[in-house]
């Protein structure tokens, strides 16, 4: 065979270069390689469930192993009657069969709307790492909102209305996520109101992530859906509540008055992912049902997460470290800068650096706050509280008594243990 020299001409699209693969996925296998060079590495960057699929859901998927079939675009008849009942029962969410659509993960869906969008983004920061590498791939003019800790990292309706006045009729997308992806709060009720009068205002359309909602705390998330329906695009999915991430399966309730937006999204689907995959589709009609030992599950990761996340926060207030309580999730978002002079003289003066110094030094893997939109030379990071076994904490969660130090230390001791790591390398 005759072998040539020179390649073939092809050049990077534009909206390509200085991207990298997603910071989350590049922590996981940055982990799994010191891992397997024998060293000990705590994984507090990938933000993936610890707890294991509920076994309904896992029967429902063998039962159904055998659906080889492709499905309808924007998803199987079954699950989109299951999910009206369930966003209605959950979230107070009226929707019909046409104004929902199912993807191989909600990820995948928030990159379809985008390109079917034509408008600005509007990203708060911190965010999470994929809202503006999408953005930036499909060429969308991004303007970032820089929140800050004293306001809970949250946007405020005065921000949006500074923003949209100066010019009113410019086509713009909100995207807002609660419990958030990095920092664990949410907003309150009182809060996604005066959100949603601005945003009405200005006619800005709303993509509301709320994949962690049924994970808040409190137990009381309220979805800004039911101040703006007619501007509200709702994400959901499988991967967070209930523990299954790499089944892929994410979706859209899209106002009725959207309904091109929906269709719009479906042409594009049906170009490029078809239909998401079949077993999962139908094991997913089983998650969204109503079901009390499903219930139940729920009410305990969040009990797990609770009792966990406020453990971490008393041992990160025995230092300088400012860090918000998170409301819901995993995640909670520390700032550093009361050490920014002592980290100055080991020659940490980033994010980047101080978590490159800190897992070189520890073991422990964490993600800067810069992967999440914040200056680089701001000391904030993110950490995942999720590296501990969550099928051994269900299956020993205490039925009458409340999760102690002992219960929390025998079945999330790793994560426990992590953050005395970073405790005691800051005081060395």
């Amino acid at each position: 065979m005759q072998r040539h020299n020179k390649s073939p001409k092809i050049h990077l699209n534009e909206n390509l270069r200085g991207l990298s693969t997603s910071a989350t996925i590049a922590i996981q296998q940055l982990s799994k390689t010191l891992t397997e060079q024998g060293r000990e590495i705590y994984r507090l960057g990938l933000g993936q469930s610890p707890f294991p699929v509920p076994d309904p859901v896992i029967e429902a998927l063998k039962k159904n192993a055998h659906q080889k079939d492709y499905l309808a675009v924007k998803g199987l008849e079954e699950l989109r009657h299951s999910l009206i009942g369930h966003h209605r029962r959950i979230f107070g969410i009226e929707s019909g069969m046409e104004d929902i659509i199912v993807g191989p993960g909600s990820k995948e869906l928030m990159f379809i709307l985008q390109l079917v969008y034509d408008g600005e983004i509007l990203i708060p920061t911190p965010s999470w790492v994929s809202y503006y590498p999408q953005a930036r791939i499909i060429g969308r003019h991004v303007n970032a909102i820089m929140t800050t800790r004293e306001n809970s990292w949250k946007i405020t309706a005065g921000q949006i209305d500074a923003i949209c006045r100066l010019d009113p009729g410019r086509s713009r997308l909100l995207i807002l996520n609660y419990p958030s992806n990095p920092t664990g709060q949410t907003y309150s009720a009182g809060e996604l109101k005066e959100l949603a009068e601005v945003l009405a205002k200005y006619q800005v359309l709303v993509l509301s992530d709320e994949i962690y909602a049924k994970l808040t705390f409190s137990d009381k998330h309220t979805s800004i859906v039911n101040f703006y329906p007619e501007g509200t695009i709702f994400s959901g999915g499988l991967s967070k509540w209930c523990g299954a991430g790499g089944w892929r399966l994410g979706l859209f309730v899209i106002p009725e008055n959207l309904r091109w937006l929906t269709d719009a999204m479906a042409t594009v689907a049906s170009e490029t992912f078809t239909s998401t995959s079949a077993p999962i589709q139908y094991a997913a009609v089983t998650a969204f049902q109503q079901n009390p030992d499903i219930d139940i599950y729920v009410e305990k990761c969040r009990k797990i997460l609770t009792a966990l996340s406020d453990s971490i926060i008393a041992k990160f207030q025995k230092t300088k470290v400012d860090v918000l309580a998170p409301q819901g999730g995993f995640y909670i978002f520390p700032d550093f800068d009361q050490y920014r002079q002592l980290f100055q003289k080991k020659g940490i003066l980033t994010s980047t650096d101080l978590c490159d110094q800190l897992l070189q030094d520890t073991g422990v893997a964490i993600l800067p706050g810069v992967d999440f939109g914040r200056p680089k030379d701001e000391l904030t990071v993110r950490i995942a509280y999720v590296d501990f076994d969550g099928t051994a904490a269900l299956k020993n969660f205490p039925d009458h008594a409340a999760l102690n130090d002992d219960y929390l230390q025998k079945y999330c001791g790793r994560t426990l243990r992590a953050v005395d790591i970073i405790v005691d390398w800051l005081s060395e």
